[in-house]
């Protein structure tokens, strides 16, 4: 008598591998679910926090790390059923949690996604993926995230926190529920035959459109901010750039609910639309402005994957490098030539251009789907039967959906996001205030991206030239502003010395120069202080108060700035300044009350030392 098969992970009924599960979907659902959650943590948030200007780098990082988390919570408590549940209404369902076993465990639907012909018979079964609820539930919540996060794009660099702490949660329930249910879940767009195969409207116009309306009622950056804005490091947006294109491999790749053959297109499709989008966008930059640039590069990249996303699996691979030209040409044309010449649009500050790389690059993508999807490929995923491009027989009628079902969600969020605003600022100012603008990071969070002193202390330069502290029997004393140098760099772990001055010629060749000149010595710079002399030195860098890249625009120039930059009396934040700081160069913004950097290149006494000992 054969003995009973013993427990072990090849049992052919584990308790946890009900009949209808498949493994490997399972699998590649959870992979593609994590491959999007990248895009927006850590990918968007390193590009926002790095391209723009260092004041606003912490917080553009937060709101994008903010709308993600918000989003999960509200997601789960009853937005994923509002998107993917029963039907309510054309364009909305039934809402819901999904919170309980009961739910979660059960095999995933979409239950409004059944497909009815003419004379009422089923054509298309409802779509049923081969995992549990779960999985869905994480997948599509990170479609969802992703889209405030690329929404945050347009306000960055002046939104109030606590507005937009109250914006996202309203946004995702009134806005992105409905393009979901509407396109993907079932709904009116969703039957009539509108192809959107993995968010190209939903995700991609509904952000572009909802974020330039924002930018609207919100209002600009300071005009100073809006004339030079230059990446605070380059080199970290490119790495977001670069996370965000390998994660696209889960946004198109898991749209079907299966690693199938819809899947390996779409992903090939994405990086051949992405690779010539950048390329054409980079050739243009140097034809028209005779040399390339890297933020072009990541723009044309991003544009590459807006495009092809509402067709990537529906479409042949040359169509898909077909789409990519069109994607690097024309957000190029609207960014670069029609929004200059277009009042309307410059008075609109958009501060990273969502309108053009996503709302421009998805409406492009909705329409060449329509042209260029082919019935063999549309027959593998698309619910209504015989769909295909006008190119392969389709006739105008396919054009005229995809351009209608633009048109609705462009209508809608611009109408839902005015009326969400319009109420928040009843309650909220939508807008930091100057003051707070001049400031950035620090005077909304209370924290900066770079600190150059030791234990995290700032060093305050609009301080008194002496600072009084406590001496021996309680007697008080006077700490000179180089004592009080000297404390904190010995915090540090640093070894300084005032005198004698650290010897020039113990630095490296690099760290003599101060942005292509040669950085002044330490007892020159000293000299100079203690001469009453208000020539500060080492003024090189971009002289705007941020500390960011490139030349500012408020002055400060290279070298022997003379007071450049400095605000005018009558201003209410002028403060006394003081060229005390040994080898810290002056700033043109206004001071804050915790100055914690100095000019790119200028050099600390702090790095003079660690320098020497290099």
């Amino acid at each position: 008598m054969a003995s009973p098969p013993q427990p072990g992970p090849y049992m052919p009924d584990l308790p946890a591998v009900p009949a209808w599960l498949n493994k490997g979907d399972t699998a590649w659902q959870l992979v593609a679910a994590t491959f999007v959650g990248i895009q927006s943590m850590p990918g968007l948030v390193v590009i926002y926090g790095s391209i723009v200007k260092k004041k606003w780098a912490v917080n553009s990082a937060f709101m994008a790390l903010y709308a993600y988390a918000s989003t999960l919570i509200v997601w789960v408590l009853v937005g994923f059923r509002m998107a993917f549940g029963d039907r309510l209404l054309p364009f909305w369902a039934k809402a819901g949690p999904a919170l309980t076993q009961d739910f979660l465990v059960q095999r995933a639907v979409f239950p409004a996604t059944a497909h009815y012909g003419s004379d009422g018979t089923l054509e298309t079964p409802r779509t049923e993926p081969f995992y549990a609820e779960a999985a869905l539930v994480l997948f599509e919540f990170e479609f969802a995230a992703i889209t405030l996060v690329l929404l945050a794009g347009s306000l960055l660099g002046r939104m109030n926190i606590k507005a937009w702490m109250a914006f996202t949660p309203l946004w995702l329930l009134f806005s992105y529920t409905v393009g979901a249910f509407s396109l993907w879940g079932g709904g009116f767009l969703y039957q009539w035959g509108v192809i959107d195969y993995s968010g190209g409207y939903v995700i991609h116009l509904s952000s572009g459109v909802a974020g330039f309306t924002a930018a609207y009622w919100v209002g600009p950056r300071l005009k100073s901010d809006r004339e030079r804005f230059s990446p605070n490091n380059i080199l970290l947006m490119i790495a977001g750039g670069g996370l965000l294109w390998l994660g696209w491999a889960g946004f198109n790749g898991g749209a079907p609910y299966a690693p199938n053959v819809t899947a390996t297109v779409a992903v090939l499709n994405t990086n051949v639309s992405a690779a010539t989008s950048l390329l054409t966008w980079t050739c243009l930059d140097v034809i028209f402005f005779g040399k390339p640039s890297v933020i072009g590069a990541v723009q044309g990249m991003m544009t590459g994957l807006v495009c092809i996303t509402p067709g990537a699996g529906l479409v042949h691979t040359w169509s898909a490098m077909l789409m990519g030209m069109f994607a690097g040409s024309v957000p190029w044309f609207t960014m670069m030539i029609l929004h200059k010449k277009s009042t309307f649009l410059m008075k609109v500050d958009d501060t990273l251009a969502v309108f053009h790389t996503h709302a421009v690059a998805g409406i492009l993508g909705g329409v060449l789907t329509g042209l260029l999807a082919t019935p063999e490929l549309c027959a593998l995923d698309c619910p209504i039967p015989n769909m295909r491009g006008v190119f392969y027989g389709s006739g105008i009628g396919q054009l005229g959906k995809q351009l209608g079902g633009a048109l609705f969600v462009t209508v809608w969020n611009l109408i839902v996001t005015s009326a969400i605003l319009l109420c928040i600022g009843l309650f909220i100012p939508l807008r930091m205030s100057d003051d707070q603008l001049m400031i950035g990071d620090d005077a909304a969070h209370g924290e900066e991206a770079y600190a150059l002193w030791g234990d995290g202390e700032k060093f305050d330069v609009t301080r008194p030239e002496t600072t009084r502290t406590g001496g021996a029997g309680g007697a008080g004393r006077e700490d000179t502003m180089e004592q009080r140098l000297t404390n904190m760099g010995a915090r540090a772990g640093h070894i300084i010395t005032l005198s004698p001055p650290l010897p020039f010629s113990s630095l490296s060749h690099s760290s003599r120069l101060v942005l292509g000149r040669p950085a002044p010595p330490a007892d020159r710079v000293m000299r100079e202080r203690r001469s009453g002399g208000q020539r500060c030195r080492g003024g090189g860098g971009d002289g705007d108060g941020d500390d960011d890249a490139g030349a500012g625009e408020q002055g400060g120039g290279g070298g022997d700035g003379v007071g450049a930059g400095e605000l005018s009396p009558s201003s209410p934040r002028a403060q006394p300044r003081s060229c005390s700081s040994v080898g810290v160069a002056m700033k043109g913004n206004p001071p804050r009350s915790a100055r914690t950097t100095s000019a790119p290149g200028s050099l600390r006494l702090p790095e003079l030392a660690q320098r020497g000992q290099d």
